[in-house]
């Protein structure tokens, strides 16, 4: 059972390493295939672009099909898509098979999840949700840093780590991976895009894109705003994206906790307007290796706090529809991701490679504002009588539930 489950984390590290180890190789990409590192970057907004217009398509596409299968076929398009893109001869080739590769996770991430709360009894299903999403949380922290560094020689090396986590992911699971219960029906693309009809709904999906903009805008060309600590050298650059996974890491740890303890409102506003501290002083950090190591060190930490208080708060407004409220969140996720890739390109060719961070401090702020204006302050209940006249039994409002991370 938990040889099955790290199965499917390691296909879930394989989708994580693939979606964000990019940003480790642009200038490698950019220079092989003649074109700029802007145009390099459009590989990861094609990427996710394609993941999330994809999800809810190829989720109604395969409804009849068995668990297994989704994921095997899913495991086998990811990896085809992969090995092209190691592959690819130019530019628009290497786009294309970027396309591919993202239907194939598109199609995996959600799968795996609903396989690993079918392999284990009800009490076991936190925890094995955990372990298969974990996969996508370590891969910032061991997946990039690795792939950067085999890349810094050849770009093409990278993506072949990536097949061969893909290959390995797909042989394991179709030799273990049997018996699962039939898949539920498929929800209806109306119906998954009904909730947006809820003001609350689209301000929280709203705030989740924007953020990611945000992130991503700076996270995608982390190479270039660093490039005066780093000097161009891939080992530097290598342990600025470990130091940054491992905070990745921490924060998704902490902001469960801190959402617990504090609530999603204050995590939201706290984490945002951190970040937007943290993108507006990139400028003067990335000067020097110790002042970009601060960065990676601390920008992570506050957004992965957020990446956790994002979907808690959806899921709260309606807890009947969570799976369909995470879903958005996601999509809303892998869009500001696309969204991400075009923004930085755009900042860097009209603020230079020096101050286009800025870009992403007001994109932060912008969130903050949001979260600010559209979710209410926690109401502290008013003083409990000592004595009562009636004898009518009250109520305690249920918690708020606790919501597993999306990704």
């Amino acid at each position: 059972m938990r040889l099955r489950l790290l199965l499917l984390a390691l296909g879930t590290f394989a989708v994580g390493t693939d979606t964000m180890v990019t940003a480790g190789i642009l200038g490698q990409v950019a220079h092989d295939l003649h074109v700029s590192v802007p145009a390099a970057g459009q590989m990861v907004t094609v990427f996710a672009l394609a993941y999330a217009l994809l999800a809810p398509v190829l989720a109604t596409l395969t409804t009849r099909w068995s668990r297994r299968r989704q994921l095997l076929t899913a495991l086998t398009v990811f990896t085809a898509g992969n090995a092209l893109s190691a592959l690819a001869p130019d530019y628009a080739t290497l786009l294309a098979t970027r396309v591919l590769a993202a239907a194939g996770a598109a199609l995996y991430t959600p799968n795996a999840s609903a396989a690993a709360t079918a392999l284990v009894p009800a009490e076991r299903r936190g925890r094995a949700l955990a372990t298969v999403l974990g996969g996508m949380t370590v891969a910032t922290a061991l997946g990039v840093p690795l792939g950067t560094y085999l890349g810094r020689a050849d770009w093409r090396l990278t993506m072949w780590l990536v097949v061969a986590l893909g290959a390995g992911a797909l042989l394991g699971l179709a030799v273990l991976l049997r018996d699962l219960p039939a898949t539920a029906p498929a929800v209806a693309l109306r119906e998954r895009i009904a909730p947006l009809r809820d003001r609350r709904v689209l301000a929280a999906v709203t705030t989740t894109f924007v953020f990611f903009v945000a992130f991503n805008t700076v996270y995608v060309y982390l190479a270039t705003a660093t490039r005066p600590a780093t000097g161009g050298d891939a080992g530097r650059l290598s342990l600025l994206l470990l130091v940054s996974g491992l905070a990745s890491v921490a924060g998704s740890w902490l902001g469960g906790r801190a959402v617990d303890r504090l609530g999603t409102r204050a995590v939201l506003l706290a984490g945002s307007t951190g970040a937007a501290l943290a993108f507006a002083a990139l400028p003067w950090l990335a000067r020097t290796m110790p002042g970009a190591l601060v960065y990676a060190a601390v920008t992570p930490l506050l957004g992965w706090s957020v990446s956790v208080a994002l979907p808690h708060r959806l899921a709260s407004l309606a807890p009947a529809s969570a799976p369909l409220l995470l879903s958005l969140n996601s999509s809303a996720l892998y869009l500001g991701i696309a969204a991400g890739g075009g923004t930085g390109s755009a900042a860097i060719t009209l603020l230079g490679e020096r101050w286009f961070p800025l870009t992403s401090s007001v994109l932060a702020l912008l969130a903050t504002v949001l979260v600010a204006t559209t979710t209410r302050r926690p109401t502290t209940p008013g003083p409990t009588p000592t004595t009562t006249t009636t004898t009518t039994p009250t109520t305690t409002p249920d918690p708020a539930p606790r919501v597993p991370t999306a990704s």
